[in-house]
């Protein structure tokens, strides 16, 4: 375990884990975790935080790709402290803490994908997925564990969260975001959580769950997903898509995954959005063009 240190920051004492604060976006470095891989979480605070007002929390994973383009694989970011100050500034949303997840490279679509559809698939598929090489690596690191991912995140990193900061814990304020493979863990959460999670925003949601487009993952998520419709009640669910680059593969699936909650969307009181974005790829760029509706939608009274 790293040894205990203490950096003062506001009125914060931060153990065992290192935190660096760099104006309002707090590194925690290596947050240890009993089932997960240890990995960085990015703290970003309102301009003027204030211990005496509580802030909804929004959960964000591929946290290294938020913010700076410094440390990023690809030279993108989503640029997402310029896009939350905007929002704010112009009313359309309150001030809310980010809290963003690392991921783990060698271990992130074993993180993302979720596990309840990915044991409901044929033993042989499933040992077809595994083969499945990507830049030399394989698309899975180690075996499916966003179960033990979404643990982490409930049981872990939200208790810090909150006892550390200033938050609005309850369902109504707590909310999960990702794109991609992120977008998928994104509705995972939101349905196995219904409890934590008071909305999700499913951003270029990877239905194909794979490389190449196929009809038995995304048909075990829409079994997962009409098993759990009932669920949406009283919450809010945000998905888009692009159609260009591998975001061209989504639009028949999200057709069809949405017709789901179309069939209960008069019946049960939610709130449900699908946006498409036509000619827009699968890039980091492509998704800070447009978060800002994902965030007004989640975070808008």
């Amino acid at each position: 375990m790293m040894v205990p240190q203490l950096i003062l920051f506001i009125v914060f004492i931060v153990t065992p884990w290192e935190m660096e604060a760099n104006n309002e976006l707090i590194s925690i470095k290596q947050f240890e975790s009993k089932y997960v891989t240890e990995r960085d979480i990015f703290v970003r605070l309102p301009d003027s935080y204030n211990e005496e007002i509580k802030y909804p929390v929004l959960y964000m994973h591929d946290g290294q790709m938020l913010f700076s383009t410094l440390d990023t694989w690809n030279g993108q970011s989503w640029r997402l402290d310029e896009v939350i100050d905007s929002l704010v500034l112009e009313g359309a949303i309150e001030d809310i803490i980010l809290v963003g997840i690392s991921s783990v490279s060698q271990e992130r679509h074993s993180n993302y994908f979720p596990e309840k559809p990915f044991n409901s698939l044929e033993s042989s598929y499933r040992d077809s997925l595994r083969n499945i090489d990507r830049y030399g690596s394989p698309m899975f690191g180690i075996d499916v564990n966003s179960d033990d991912y979404l643990k982490f995140i409930v049981y872990e990193l939200k208790p810090y969260i909150d006892n550390r900061f200033s938050t609005l814990s309850d369902v109504s304020n707590t909310f999960i975001a990702g794109s991609s493979m992120g977008g998928l863990i994104s509705m995972y959460a939101f349905f196995e959580y219904p409890e934590i999670f008071g909305g999700a925003a499913c951003i270029s949601t990877h239905w194909i769950g794979s490389f190449s487009d196929n009809s038995e993952i995304p048909d075990a998520f829409y079994s997962y997903l009409d098993a759990r419709k009932e669920s949406v009640s009283g919450r809010k669910l945000y998905f888009d898509i692009g159609t260009a680059t591998l975001d061209q593969y989504y639009p028949v699936h999200q057709r069809r995954m949405d017709q789901i909650f179309r069939s209960v969307e008069e019946s049960i009181d939610f709130d449900f959005s699908t946006e498409v974005y036509e000619g827009e790829p699968h890039t980091e760029i492509a998704w800070s063009k447009r978060v800002h509706e994902a965030l007004t939608f989640l975070l808008a009274d």
